[in-house]
């Protein structure tokens, strides 16, 4: 049977999502450890997404394939037994037989977190970057604007694709929370660390290194050495996968 996990993980010490060779450690390798113990024989799970080195997960979705008489619950709790306390299946639930986490998706959102004060976030500094210089946050939203829609994000992906970097983004949304910079991105798909070099781009409009105007200037070239820095990936999350 096909069944649908959702999946939250704490990514600081993992080598991203994807299942590397030798003792790497992946949230992907972990899950298939535990899972090939339960199966008693090897189980490969699919991913709806590659989240990079030290990025965090609140809804990654992966789907297994798994001949066993336990329920979804029972599953779940066995897991959630043998995964380390980083990572935790939020729900196993059966799936369709052509269900599959990455081709069904229709989208996905990501947040970043920016710690704004000189406050120390002690408890939570795992999950956010800190950035105390002041920062013009309706210069950051025009420019937010400006990457809505569908465009060729080649300059906004750390490595050239031989595939189309062609995406739509419906949604930048900026949000001041107390000592915190909230920043939220929905869209169809995200090229290779795309999320976090528009962060670091807007954050130098916000920071008075580039203007807003220059967006459709940076869109245009198609060069990753136009766009802005790529921001750290303790700030990111993966919130949500979404389906039809």
């Amino acid at each position: 049977m096909n069944y649908r996990l959702t999946i939250q993980y704490d990514g600081t010490r993992y080598a991203g999502w994807q299942r590397q060779s030798g003792s790497t450690p992946t949230i992907q390798g972990k899950i298939e450890g535990v899972l090939s113990r339960l199966a008693g024989k090897p189980v490969e799970i699919q991913g709806a997404g590659r989240t990079d080195a030290g990025v965090h997960a609140l809804g990654q979705v992966a789907n297994v394939r798994l001949d066993t008489e336990l329920s979804p619950e029972e599953i779940r709790a066995y897991l959630n037994t043998y995964l380390p306390e980083d990572i935790g299946i939020v729900s196993v639930a059966p799936a369709s037989d052509r269900f599959h986490s990455r081709l069904n998706a229709i989208g996905k959102i990501y947040c970043y977190r920016l710690a704004t004060d000189p406050a120390r976030h002690v408890m939570e500094r795992k999950y956010m970057t800190p950035w105390t210089e002041p920062l013009d946050v309706p210069a950051m939203e025009q420019a937010a604007g400006l990457l809505l829609g569908s465009h060729d994000f080649q300059s906004f992906c750390a490595r050239k694709s031989k595939k189309s970097t062609v995406r739509r983004l419906d949604e930048i949304r900026l949000e001041q929370l107390p000592g915190e910079l909230r920043l939220t991105y929905r869209g169809n798909g995200f090229l290779y660390q795309m999320v976090r070099i528009l962060t670091g781009t807007l954050v130098e409009v916000g920071s008075g290194q580039k203007a807003p105007e220059e967006i459709p200037v940076i869109l245009e070239a198609r060069q990753r050495r136009y766009a802005g820095v790529t921001a750290p990936a303790q700030g990111l999350t993966l919130v949500q996968v979404l389906y039809s």
